[in-house]
C-alpha cells in the first residue's frame, strides 16, 4: 500500500478522505509524520494555500503529499469569508464564532447565495497537480443539523433534498460536496497511475 500524506490534522477531513480513498493508499496525517508546526497559509487564494502546504511537507519531510484548502464564498459579502473561512472570526479556528459572524453580517440581506470551493494540490515527486470541486447553495438564517463541521449547519446546497450539509449522512454529503468532487478527481487521477 502506497503511503501519501494528507497535510491536515483535522480529524473530520481525515476521516472523510480515508473513506473516499479506500484502502489503496495509507493516508498519513501531519501528526503521523511528526509535523506539529503550523504550516504557513499566507496565500490570497485557496489554490495557493493548498500548494504551500503540499510543498512544505515535501520539502521538510520528504513525502509525496496532497493538501486541500476550502473557502465559503458568499455573494452578498463580496466573496467573504473566502480564503479566510477557517479564521473568519479570529485566529482560533472557532467554527461557532465564524458562523455567528456570517449570520450577523447577513442579517436583513435577502441574497444569501453562496458556494463552497475546495482546491486540492497533489505534489508527487516534483510534479504539482491541481483538482477543484465546487457546490452552489444558500446560507440559512439559523443552524440546522449537528453533523459535519465548519459552516455545514448553515449551508444548504442547491442539489439535494433541502437539508444542510450538517443534516446529511457523510455518504450523502460526499456525493455532492465541494470536497467530495475534488477528491473524486484526485482519486481518479491516483487510480489511473496504478
Amino acid at each position: 500500500m502506497k503511503k501519501i500524506v494528507f497535510a491536515t490534522n483535522n480529524a473530520h477531513k481525515l476521516q472523510e478522505l480515508r473513506q473516499m480513498l479506500g484502502d489503496r493508499y495509507d493516508i498519513l496525517a501531519l501528526a503521523d509524520i511528526g509535523c506539529h508546526e503550523d504550516i504557513p497559509e499566507t496565500g490570497n487564494f485557496i489554490e495557493e494555500n493548498a500548494q504551500m502546504k503540499a510543498r512544505y511537507v515535501k520539502q521538510h519531510y520528504g513525502y509525496d503529499c496532497f493538501s486541500d484548502d476550502t473557502g465559503l464564498e458568499i455573494d452578498a459579502l463580496g466573496g467573504e469569508p473566502g480564503v479566510y473561512s477557517a479564521r473568519y472570526a479570529g485566529p482560533g479556528h472557532d467554527s461557532e464564532a465564524n458562523i455567528d459572524k456570517v449570520l450577523k453580517k447577513l442579517d436583513g440581506i435577502d441574497n444569501r447565495t453562496a458556494r463552497f470551493r475546495t482546491a486540492i494540490a497533489l505534489l508527487q515527486g516534483d510534479e504539482m497537480h491541481m483538482f477543484e470541486g465546487q457546490v452552489e447553495g444558500v446560507i440559512l438564517t439559523e443552524r440546522h443539523g449537528t453533523g459535519g463541521f465548519g459552516y455545514d449547519s448553515i449551508f444548504q446546497p442547491v442539489e439535494g433534498d433541502g437539508s444542510t450539509f450538517a443534516q446529511m449522512s457523510p455518504q450523502d454529503k460526499n456525493s455532492i460536496s465541494h470536497r467530495g468532487r475534488a477528491v473524486a478527481l484526485l482519486v481518479k487521477f491516483l487510480n489511473s497511475q496504478s
